[in-house]
């Protein structure tokens, strides 16, 4: 997807420093300090516009947030939410998700969630995928022992490889859903891109995998 570049989106980013730290890397070990309250840290890796971050904010107060985003065009989306509600329990992260050691410190993070990443479908970029083994050991890292890792896709062949790729890492499922519209899932709550893949009639994947004990 091509995205429209806004010139003016790193500026918007600056002006808002309680949401959006400029060097993230200086909070490894200290994200708390970026809450009202100290709770559970959940993150998001690839939170494009944000709906499935606010909203999630919005509806577990007891959980604190941060959005994980690259593309400076995007992630300001979720700012412009953000500005709007003023939620105490969201922060923004904008960094490259294949450094999540460099931001975070061991167990510092408590659940992952993964939505609608990039399926990166040709076999040369398969390293790419944010459920390769590359990946999830940056996961790992992060988070406590039996950590979590959420996954939500519409894609079935990257939906089967995360399958194959984190049962080859001794991850194990507590979950899968091969239908999740047609489950009787509750409290799901969708991204931008789910809610547009759902009304095309797109089935959608999701797995609660745990890493192994160690």
């Amino acid at each position: 997807m091509r995205l429209r570049n806004k010139p003016w989106a790193q500026d918007k980013l600056n002006e808002y420093p309680q949401y959006v730290p400029a060097e993230p890397t200086e909070y490894k070990g200290k994200w708390q300090s970026r809450f009202e309250k100290e709770q559970p840290i959940h993150i998001e890796v690839g939170s494009g516009k944000g709906q499935f971050i606010i909203n999630m904010a919005k509806a577990h107060p007891e959980i604190n947030y941060i959005a994980v985003e690259i593309q400076t065009s995007v992630i300001v989306s979720i700012l412009e939410k953000q500005i709007e509600e003023a939620l105490p329990n969201v922060q923004i992260l904008h960094g490259d998700g294949s450094d999540l050691s460099e931001y975070f410190a061991p167990a510092e993070i408590s659940l992952l969630y993964l939505n609608f990443s990039d399926p990166w479908p040709k076999t040369r970029h398969a390293k790419r995928r944010l459920t390769s083994p590359i990946f999830l050991k940056q996961y790992e890292t992060i988070l406590p022992e039996n950590g979590e890792v959420h996954f939500k896709t519409d894609n079935q062949g990257l939906f089967e490889h995360s399958l194959e790729s984190m049962s080859e890492y001794g991850m194990y499922f507590k979950q899968v859903w091969l239908d999740l519209h047609k489950s009787d899932f509750e409290g799901n709550v969708m991204t931008e891109y789910e809610e547009k893949f759902s009304s095309r009639g797109n089935r959608i994947y999701r797995l609660e995998a745990v890493f192994p004990s160690k």
